[in-house]
């Protein structure tokens, strides 16, 4: 990586799980900044090719930059990863050798005050990914009933007082901005420990105004229909949702059978299309939450794509 660059999450693990070779071809499907991009470019040399999506496009006005080196040998496309399939048929990408999915923010987005991702910046409520995205989280925050704002509130934050903070929300409207919210939120619930009493809340709004569950649930099929055999997906995830997403959906295609336990024969039909490289997630080292605090939370989960010679053995590691 460039010397001066802020070295992503797991990126060691990342590298030596995908395994880039020469010739090869890969998906960064959440480009970001281009970190994990760049190894795998790095390490693909001289002539493997990546396609990179991001649905941010300052972010991948970020990347353009830092990849150029590059030249040709990496297309960019300002697309959601739940448009995979779609992109990589564009652009030649089937048959892939590897697709790498980092579900996290980055600290560019973080950083700016006017995309309203941080409680820590006063800015407008909004937490789009993609400007395209037609409700910003002020809308949810202001339109929706106090009790369909309890229900992304518990569902996608897993805050225990939800219901509470909805109530404070739809007296107190309208919120214009993320100090306006966070301020609300503190004054509302109690505050325990290092984690500011706002966190959940932010991150089920966030969900909710991208659709991330459903984007991710989307991606993962689209992901492994790409792969080809002996080829890797790997994905970092970054709260109990999102792994336990990936975490159901690579134990489910690393079986030839998905039928209920209680049924004395097989009739889904189902081969497996994945074998575990990791049984369990690889968590951060340390010295790197040391570093990053921000990676604290972060899991990365890999698997392989297999034939369908080899399908009844996929649950081995």
């Amino acid at each position: 990586m460039p010397v001066d660059a802020h070295v992503p999450v797991l990126y060691e693990q990342v590298l030596e799980l995908l395994a880039p070779e020469p010739g090869g071809l890969y998906i960064d499907a959440t480009v970001g900044g281009g970190g994990h991009a760049w190894g795998i470019l790095e390490a693909s040399s001289p002539d493997g090719r990546l396609l990179g999506l991001d649905a941010d496009p300052q972010a991948l006005a970020v990347a353009r930059e830092r990849l150029a080196p590059f030249g040709e040998r990496v297309t960019l496309v300002h697309a959601s990863f739940d448009e995979l399939a779609r992109v990589a048929a564009e652009h030649g990408f089937q048959q892939v050798h590897g697709i790498f999915l980092d579900l996290g923010l980055s600290s560019l987005q973080l950083a700016d005050p006017q995309r309203g991702f941080s409680f820590q910046l006063d800015g407008p409520l909004d937490m789009r990914f993609d400007p395209r995205t037609r409700r910003t989280a002020a809308d949810l925050v202001n339109k929706l009933s106090e009790e369909e704002l309890a229900d992304i509130l518990k569902r996608y934050g897993e805050e225990r007082f939800a219901r509470r903070i909805a109530h404070a929300i739809v007296e107190h409207r309208p919120i214009r901005t993320t100090g306006e919210l966070a301020a609300l939120v503190a004054a509302t619930v109690p505050h325990r420990g290092r984690i500011h009493p706002a966190t959940r809340t932010f991150l089920a709004l966030r969900i909710a105004v991208n659709d991330e569950l459903g984007r991710l649930e989307r991606a993962l099929p689209q992901a492994v229909s790409l792969l080809r055999p002996g080829g890797r997906l790997a994905v970092i995830s970054f709260h109990s949702l999102e792994d336990r997403i990936v975490k159901s959906f690579f134990q489910r295609e690393a079986r030839d059978c998905i039928c209920p336990p209680d049924l004395p024969v097989c009739v889904c039909g189902h081969k497996a299309t994945l074998r575990l490289i990791t049984r369990k997630p690889i968590v951060p080292s340390a010295e790197e939450i040391a570093r990053n605090p921000r990676s604290r939370s972060a899991k990365l989960r890999v698997a392989e794509r297999v034939g369908d010679d080899e399908a009844g053995n996929a649950g081995a590691a």
